[in-house]
């Protein structure tokens, strides 16, 4: 506690460190309209990783399950969610707040490329600005009754997952990194900041780590064996999954058709994340 402090009567206090400081209440009201049991973010810690592509894929297999599933996609500067899952034209408002487009599965989507004239046209805006978009997509959008909401956020520890964290109720954030990287700081520091934020890390998934040759099966690391599994057992992170690199998945993806694709390298990943 600050030597300038004095915690027998500060109640209000506004000085670094103090024990008894008041922390300032940023969380934004969900819509009416909207009733979601768990929030999961999905973060990196670089871009590049394929963390839009793993939150597709989560998605479609918790849909797949029977749960309700929505995507906020708060890469607001770079969406690809509604490319990937074949969705085009622009949202419109009710009374009620705005309604979020759905893919053929029925998995609710927002993103900022669903309310521009032009989905090509550049996202060019001060953090501010793209974090009132992020809170907005939570506090105007009808999800209406959803299981999980998974939020798509840019990679790093910048503005969007500041935002995230303190405005949105999150249960948990999945981790998403690929073998090339340095896999052990690039984790540590979206770890860090889930720690500073009270919010638990459910998961770590290495994607990328590795192609299956076409002939014999066998596992080839052109990257390198990655360390993804021993950084989630020394974190203690309760769920783990490698990915490896599936041509079909990208070619699904161009098409828009991510949701005819089963990945079963993620169904023990899924098992862990929705365990009661």
């Amino acid at each position: 506690m600050s030597e300038s402090c004095n915690e027998s009567s500060c109640s209000s206090c506004n000085v670094e460190g103090c024990s008894s400081r008041k922390t300032e209440d940023f969380s934004v009201p969900a819509n009416a309209k909207s009733h979601i049991q768990h929030v999961i973010g999905v973060v990196s810690g670089k871009g590049g990783v394929g963390k839009s592509l793993v939150t597709s894929e989560l998605a479609v297999l918790l849909q797949k399950r029977g749960y309700k599933v929505g995507i906020l996609d708060a890469d607001v500067t770079g969406p690809s969610i509604p490319k990937v899952f074949g969705l085009h034209g622009q949202a419109f408002g009710t009374d009620d707040g705005i309604i979020p487009f759905e893919s053929k599965t029925g998995i609710k989507v927002m993103s900022v490329n669903l309310i521009l004239d032009n989905e090509e046209a550049p996202v060019v805006w001060r953090g501010p600005v793209i974090a009132g978009v992020v809170k907005q997509f939570w506090s105007e959008v009808v999800w209406g009754e959803l299981d999980y909401l998974l939020v798509d956020m840019p990679p790093g520890t910048g503005d969007v997952p500041l935002t995230v964290f303190q405005s949105l109720p999150v249960d948990g954030i999945v981790v998403v990194t690929s073998p090339q990287e340095l896999v052990g700081m690039i984790v540590k520091k979206a770890y860090n900041m889930a720690q500073m934020m009270n919010i638990p890390v459910l998961g770590l998934i290495q994607n990328m780590s590795y192609v299956l040759c076409p002939d014999c099966g066998k596992q080839i690391y052109i990257y390198g064996e990655g360390h993804g599994e021993e950084t989630a057992k020394e974190l203690n992170i309760p769920a783990y999954a490698s990915l490896p690199m599936i041509p079909e998945i990208a070619a699904l993806c161009d098409a828009g058709a991510i949701e005819d694709y089963d990945n079963p390298y993620m169904e023990e990943f899924i098992n862990k994340l929705t365990a009661k």
